[in-house]
């Protein structure tokens, strides 16, 4: 979508793209009543700055249907296609990785009460797998505040992975 698609839409329609970026109902609302934004780089900074006020709620709650790291993603239309193609690496994975993997997610629902995040593009299994580990041994205000953090990158990377500057030299 290019940005003055995005620019204007109506308020329905992008908060239905910004939505795909982080389900977070009031971020989605303040990025969407923000409009217009001169650039994608303008969108990302005002979304990021919005970003830093999430709570713990808003994580739990966009969290709430987020698959687990190493599963298939089972939703349908852009977020499923978005978490797909964000954790494709995970389908070179090693059998015991998978596995570990598996276990860790089991740890650390039980531990932290919501699935684990990690802004897996860019990441290899056995890069995820050293993450998820050092992060069961945080304390939960230390992990709810990274967590937090590796949505805030997910948002980020389907933010400019949706939109094109078309204004770019204007």
């Amino acid at each position: 979508m290019l940005l003055s698609e995005f620019n204007d839409a109506d308020a329905s329609a992008a908060a239905s793209v910004v939505r795909v970026w982080a389900d977070i109902p009031a971020w989605t609302a303040a990025v969407v009543d923000e409009r217009p934004y001169a650039s994608i780089d303008d969108l990302e900074a005002r979304a990021a700055s919005l970003a830093q006020r999430w709570s713990v709620d808003d994580l739990d709650a966009a969290l709430a249907h987020h698959p687990r790291i190493g599963e298939r993603p089972t939703a349908f239309g852009a977020e499923g296609d978005a978490s797909r193609s964000e954790q494709a690496a995970m389908t070179t994975a090693a059998d015991d990785v998978t596995a570990r993997i598996a276990e860790g997610n089991a740890a650390y629902e039980e531990r932290f009460g919501r699935v684990f995040l990690i802004r897996a593009a860019g990441r290899t299994p056995d890069e995820i797998l050293a993450n998820l580990e050092r992060r069961l041994a945080s304390d939960p205000e230390t992990e709810a505040a990274e967590a937090r953090a590796q949505l805030a990158e997910i948002a980020m990377l389907r933010l400019r992975n949706a939109l094109t500057d078309d204004r770019m030299g204007a």
